[in-house]
């Protein structure tokens, strides 16, 4: 029986990732390239999108010359990405207008709160599940439209198209200016701002009212797609002519690829910022308590599959920031044993609202602020606030998640590079006093992505045969008493209200 490989490219927020994969959901052959950060003004964020175009194609070459693999055994493609970066280019030339708006990015402020005050976010959350906020990839549209010259003109002469990087990477992957297809999925549609939750259709109504033409908009596929987005170029990175059937946001992919495919199941992943997922099944849950509703995934053509989400902006990026601003850590997986090596953080609270508030707060006006600081405190503690504060906003969107659903979490499976480090998943555990669960494959973002490409080939019959291969590395029972958890909670909330509202309107 010759070898079948099903492949995923994850593109995100810090670098991009190819991963080979086997039947079993073995992972066969990768490659990763970290791509620059960009930040031209304060809360400005960008990436090259070139940069990111040329760093595929050299994690696809590398994980095929790695184990000297035949592209054409690969029998599909599936994609995932970082969620609402936003760039428009020019479909006859390939060149961006600009560069891409990093989900991150909080110039576009002014739009977000404009649209508020001319009442539009009721109309928004009842269409689209979302908030205003300078997080989605609306307002970031309207900014490159208003902002970069002729850009409305290229608009008008069909010189320019929009999409989040999942559109970009397919499209110049299946031709690019030569016939490449301009699609994304209902997943990553969802995260724009513009698409119509139950419909599944690009919003009409709020395209009008933010003034962003139609035609600049992607044609929408389920994630998982038997009909096929387009093929790779034999002239391209893989050398040869391969489907791209798969595609999903990150978070949603995280989700599918830890198997969460019931109603009630949750997990989290630890990245660049967290994101809690919870599955609704058909059910379209409108959060009262700071939430997002979501698609999960699609596997037909006109039907998804709902979360609540919960989006944390700043989790792994507050790691980063102590070694790359700071300078307190060389490496991010130093800061186990160093926060380890104190007992606690000497009353010291971090709340990295570098990008404002995202859930369950929203607040874009909010900015990070370290507090209870003394001359007692070493870098060890400051280390040890940073982790605790991912796990003390995963328990805020928890508590969020329980109040809209009714649902009590049991527990919660954990994913993403920093649910490796075990200091910080028993923290969790603590914190929110129920078992973390860790997969025996941390990298399920891209393992989704593949699920929903191997699905729409027939690589794999069905979800359950997708189960079974699923396995637990460890579980993270808590450890603190609930009254212990309770104090420590309330000086996370009171820190948090220090941060709110920081920037003048």
């Amino acid at each position: 029986m010759k070898e079948r490989y099903i492949a995923s490219i994850d593109q995100g927020t810090t670098g991009t990732r190819f991963m080979v994969f086997n039947k079993k959901g073995e992972e066969i052959s990768s490659a990763y390239e970290e791509h620059e950060q960009i930040y031209p003004k304060p809360g400005w964020v960008e990436h090259n999108p070139l940069e990111i175009w040329e760093n595929t194609k050299r994690v696809i070459r590398k994980a095929i010359e790695k184990k000297d693999l035949d592209p054409k055994k690969i029998e599909g493609i599936g994609v995932t990405n970082q969620r609402e970066t936003t760039l428009l280019w020019d479909p006859q030339t390939g060149k961006p207008l600009c560069n891409a708006l990093v989900w991150q990015c909080t110039r576009t402020r002014d739009i977000c709160q404009a649209l508020i005050d001319r009442g539009l976010d009721e109309l928004v959350k009842k269409q689209t599940g979302l908030l205003v906020n300078t997080y989605f990839s609306a307002p970031k549209i309207k900014w490159i439209l208003d902002n970069i010259p002729t850009a409305r003109e290229k608009v008008e002469r069909g010189k320019a198209i929009f999409g989040n990087m999942d559109t970009w990477l397919i499209w110049k992957l299946t031709g690019g200016v030569n016939g490449g297809k301009h699609v994304t999925d209902y997943t990553n549609a969802s995260r724009t701002m513009l698409m119509n939750l139950k419909r599944l259709e690009w919003d009409n109504e709020i395209l009008e009212e933010l003034n962003i033409p139609r035609e600049l908009l992607p044609s929408l596929r389920p994630s998982s797609d038997k009909s096929i987005y387009g093929y790779t170029k034999k002239d391209g990175p893989l050398g040869a002519e391969i489907p791209i059937c798969g595609d999903l946001g990150d978070q949603q992919a995280a989700l599918f690829g830890q198997n969460c495919c019931q109603p009630g199941e949750a997990k989290n992943t630890y990245g660049t910022g967290c994101f809690v997922l919870l599955n609704t099944g058909a059910k379209l849950f409108i959060s009262k308590s700071g939430l997002l509703t979501t698609v999960a995934y699609s596997l037909e053509e006109g039907k998804a599959t709902y979360a609540l989400e919960g989006s944390i902006a700043v989790t792994g990026a507050a790691i980063q920031w102590l070694r790359d601003n700071l300078g307190l850590i060389k490496e991010a997986s130093e800061t186990e044993e160093i926060a380890g090596s104190v007992p606690d953080s000497g009353g010291v609270y971090f709340v990295p609202a570098f990008s404002g508030l995202f859930a369950p707060y929203w607040d874009m006006y909010a900015r990070g602020a370290i507090v209870g600081l003394t001359r007692f405190i070493r870098k060890e503690h400051l280390v040890r606030a940073t982790l605790e504060s991912i796990c003390y906003q995963t328990r805020d969107v928890a508590e969020a998640m329980i109040a809209d659903s009714g649902v009590e979490l049991k527990s919660l499976k954990v994913d993403g590079g920093a649910a490796k480090n075990n200091f910080l998943m028993q923290l969790q555990a603590d914190i929110l006093g129920v078992p973390c669960i860790r997969p025996a494959f941390i990298e399920t973002t891209a393992l989704g992505a593949t699920y929903c490409a191997g699905l729409a080939i027939g690589f794999w019959e069905n979800l359950e045969e997708l189960r079974k291969s699923w396995k637990i590395e460890r579980v993270f029972e808590p450890k603190w008493d609930k009254d212990k958890r309770e104090k420590e909670y309330k000086g996370w909330k009171k820190a948090i209200g220090c941060t709110k509202n920081w920037v003048d309107r």
